[in-house]
């Protein structure tokens, strides 16, 4: 969980706890789970702080994307005591630009309020001014807020999402075990210059990994489903970056890699990963 990682969005990964409680069905097979029963073995609905890499990126000097956390959810209530510290650290590494992906979008104002108080509380005024000018609507510009939506079941985490100040706000529709129509609900959505826009800048795509059997196992994920996704956002004017094709596909098209995350298997008209804007 550092200056190495498998994914293809990012260049490092950042955890600043472990653990996590599922919220609902994208979460049924959630890798951090299957992680759990590795070698490194935890329990996974117990949420720790983590240690050794807690104050990482203080040391990383080369500017890097991270994902913080991937292990996590940073606004996951048992983080509440020290989730200040973590926004300390962002403020303190402005050449880093911090991805923050969430299924508490919710929570995101009374988090902030609370860090304010711990700040103050702590004799931090710097973190606590840059706190209040972010709930104030001034964002941090390298801060990158985004939430997860799997189906048209959990896509009212985006009409949460869009509600909040970010530089960037992003949607991970992975894993993708279900269709999914941006045009439900409208809030998502508008007008600018008269063109009608989507209201977040940059969207991941990947079907969802897993095994034949056993616990952790992993959900279809149709081609029609990716393809109309991608369309709908292409109009919305959001950059997409398609990370995977997941299991299912793989089998079903016969490709090499198991999880379908090989980008040179795929058809040309998948081969899409664009950075917010940057299409």
């Amino acid at each position: 969980m550092g200056a190495i990682t498998g994914i293809n969005w990012c260049d490092s990964t950042w955890n600043v706890g472990v653990g996590c409680t599922k919220v609902d069905s994208d979460c049924d097979f959630c890798y951090m789970y299957r992680q759990s029963l590795s070698a490194t073995r935890y329990n996974p609905e117990q949420v720790r702080r983590t240690t050794t890499v807690f104050n990482a990126p203080l040391k990383w000097k080369d500017p890097r994307k991270i994902f913080c956390s991937s292990l996590t959810d940073l606004f996951h209530e048992a983080i509440d005591g020290y989730r200040y510290e973590v926004f300390d650290i962002m403020r303190r590494c402005p050449h880093h630009t911090f991805q923050v992906l969430t299924k508490r979008p919710e929570r995101w104002y009374d988090a902030v309020r609370l860090a304010i108080e711990q700040a103050y509380a702590a004799g931090n005024t710097e973190l606590a001014i840059w706190l209040k000018d972010w709930a104030d609507g001034f964002p941090p510009v390298n801060i990158w807020l985004g939430t997860s939506v799997g189906s048209q079941d959990s896509i009212h985490r985006i009409e949460k999402l869009v509600e909040l100040p970010a530089a960037v706000r992003f949607v991970s529709f992975e894993p993708l075990h279900g269709a999914v129509d941006l045009m439900e609900p409208w809030s998502i959505w508008h007008l600018k210059n008269s063109v009608r826009q989507l209201r977040f800048d940059w969207a991941i795509i990947g079907g969802e990994s897993g095994n034949e059997n056993g616990e952790y196992r992993y959900r279809p994920c149709q081609l029609r489903w990716i393809e109309s996704l991608m369309n709908q956002l292409e109009t919305g004017g959001v950059s997409v970056w398609v990370k995977q094709l997941g299991t299912h596909l793989a089998k079903e098209m016969k490709l090499k890699n198991r999880h379908g995350e090989d980008i040179a298997e795929w058809p040309e008209h998948l081969k899409i990963r664009n950075f917010p804007w940057s299409n």
